[in-house]
C-alpha cells in the first residue's frame, strides 16, 4: 500500500513520528481519508475521529452531503483499512447551537452567512480541538486545501492552497494563533487529481467519492427550508422597492433573495421592463421587510465595514497604524483577491476600502485578507461584513443589521 508521496505541510515536532499522535478529523471524504493514509505511511500514531453534526434522515443519502450517515461509515471502513483508532462523537447539539441556528438568524436578518467558516470556528478548532488533547494528540490534521508553515517567529502562519481551484483560505481565516500552533494541512501542496490518485494507489474505495456541498446540513439544498423552520417569525412578506423609491411589488420575505440576484425576482415582465437595463438586488432591510432592487452599478461598494476581525499577520492588530495598510482583499469564495486598504477600528472591527468599486458584496460574508495577489499569499485573517458603503452617493449606506431572536440557541 506503500504510495511515494511525502507530507507537505510537515508535523515538525521535536519528538519522532511514531513518539507523536496525529488526530485526523475524518469527514468520510476523499481529502481527509487520504491525510489519514499519508501520515500513517510516515509512522504517525495516527487516529480518526469524525464528527456527527446531524441526521436530518434524506440528507443521509443525499449525494453530496457530508458529516452524517454514509460518510460515518465510509470514515470507519477507511480506517479499518488502514488500521487506526476510529472514534465517532455527537455533536449535533453544539452543531445546531453554534452553526444552523445562527445561519438561520443571520438569513433572516437580511445576511448571506458563510456556515463553513462557523463550523471551522466553533466545532472543527474549538470543540474538536479539546478533544483531540483528551486523546493525548499533539496535532490535529484536516483536509482542507491550504498550507501552513513557520512563520519565524516562533508560531505559524497561513498560505494559500497550491491549487488556487481547491484553495480553502478564505473559511478559514478564523483561525487562531494558538489554533495554527496544533493545525496541520498536509494537503496544501497538492491538486485535488493527485489526491484521488494516491486514494486509489491506497486502495481506499472513497477514491472518487463525490465532494460535500458548501451547506452540507440542508437536506433538500434549499437553505429557505432552514430557514422558515427554525425562524418562522422573520419570514415577512413585504415590499419590492426601486432604488429610486417606487414600489415595484411583493415579495414573501427577504430570505428568498441574495445581494446581486438578477433572476426570479418576482416582478412581471411589464413592472421589470420599465426600466431600460435589468434589475437586481441591491440590498435587503429586513428590518423593513423590503428587497430593494436597481441597476447592476447600483450594486458598486467602495468600503466595507467588518466586525469580529481575525488577525493572524505579523505583529497586533491594534498596532497598525492610523492610515491602515495595504492589503488584497476577497469579499466571496469565488473571487480573486483585489487591492485594498485595511484600517482597524476599535472592538475588533476594521473598514476596508477598495481600490476599485467591488459588485455584490453582502453583509454576513466574509472578507479575508492576503498579503499578495498570487497563490503563494500568506493569510492575514479576516473579519465578517457588517454593512456596506455603496460607490453611487444616491444610495444610502445601509447600517449592520440586527440579528433575528427567532431561531432559538442563535449565539452572538
Amino acid at each position: 500500500m506503500t504510495v511515494c508521496s511525502s507530507v507537505s505541510d510537515p508535523l515538525i515536532l521535536p519528538a519522532s513520528p511514531g513518539d507523536t499522535r496525529v488526530v485526523v478529523a475524518m469527514s468520510g471524504g476523499v481529502d481527509s481519508s487520504v491525510v489519514a493514509a499519508l501520515l500513517k505511511e510516515q509512522g504517525y500514531d495516527v487516529v480518526g475521529v469524525t464528527l456527527q453534526l446531524y441526521d436530518h434522515g434524506e440528507a443521509t443519502h443525499r449525494k453530496g452531503a457530508c458529516c452524517a450517515g454514509q460518510d460515518i461509515q465510509d470514515a470507519r471502513a477507511v480506517a479499518a483499512r488502514l488500521g487506526i483508532p476510529h472514534f465517532v462523537l455527537d455533536y449535533e447539539r453544539r452543531f445546531r447551537e453554534k452553526v444552523i441556528d445562527e445561519f438561520a438568524a443571520s438569513y433572516a436578518s437580511g445576511e448571506t452567512p458563510v456556515p463553513c467558516v462557523a463550523c471551522n470556528q466553533f466545532i472543527k478548532f474549538a470543540d474538536l480541538f479539546e478533544t483531540a488533547k483528551d486523546l493525548g494528540a499533539h496535532v490535529l490534521a484536516t483536509g482542507h486545501y491550504i498550507s501552513s508553515r513557520d512563520d519565524g517567529e516562533g508560531g505559524r502562519a497561513l498560505y494559500r492552497a497550491k491549487d488556487a481551484s481547491r484553495d480553502q483560505s478564505y473559511f478559514l481565516f478564523a483561525t487562531t494563533r494558538e489554533q495554527l500552533r496544533m493545525l496541520r494541512f498536509p494537503l496544501g501542496d497538492y491538486t485535488k487529481a493527485e489526491v484521488r490518485e494516491m486514494a486509489r494507489n491506497y486502495g481506499l474505495e472513497v477514491a472518487d467519492k463525490p465532494d460535500s456541498q458548501d451547506i452540507c446540513f440542508v437536506p433538500s439544498g434549499r437553505y429557505t427550508d432552514v430557514v422558515e423552520r427554525l425562524a418562522p417569525d422573520a419570514v415577512v412578506p413585504g415590499d419590492i422597492v426601486h432604488v429610486d423609491g417606487r414600489v415595484l411589488g411583493r415579495h414573501a420575505g427577504v430570505v428568498h433573495y441574495t445581494i446581486g440576484q438578477r433572476r426570479g425576482l418576482g416582478l412581471g415582465t411589464s413592472v421589470a421592463g420599465r426600466d431600460a437595463e435589468p434589475l437586481f438586488v441591491v440590498r435587503l432591510d429586513a428590518a423593513r421587510a423590503e428587497v430593494v432592487v436597481g441597476p447592476r452599478e447600483a450594486l458598486e461598494t467602495r468600503a466595507v465595514a467588518l466586525r469580529d476581525v481575525n488577525w493572524i499577520g505579523s505583529g497586533e492588530f491594534n498596532d497598525m497604524p492610523p492610515q491602515g495598510i495595504d492589503i488584497m482583499a476577497r469579499v466571496r469564495s469565488t473571487r480573486p483577491p483585489v487591492p485594498a486598504r485595511l484600517i482597524a477600528r476599535e472592538d475588533s472591527s476594521a473598514t476596508v476600502v477598495f481600490a476599485a468599486s467591488e459588485f455584490g458584496v453582502s453583509p454576513g460574508q466574509a472578507c479575508v485578507f492576503y498579503d499578495r495577489a498570487d497563490d503563494a499569499a500568506r493569510v492575514l485573517g479576516g473579519g465578517f461584513i457588517a454593512a456596506v458603503e455603496p460607490a453611487r452617493t444616491t444610495i444610502a449606506p445601509m447600517a449592520p443589521p440586527r440579528r433575528a431572536a427567532t431561531a432559538q440557541g442563535a449565539p452572538r
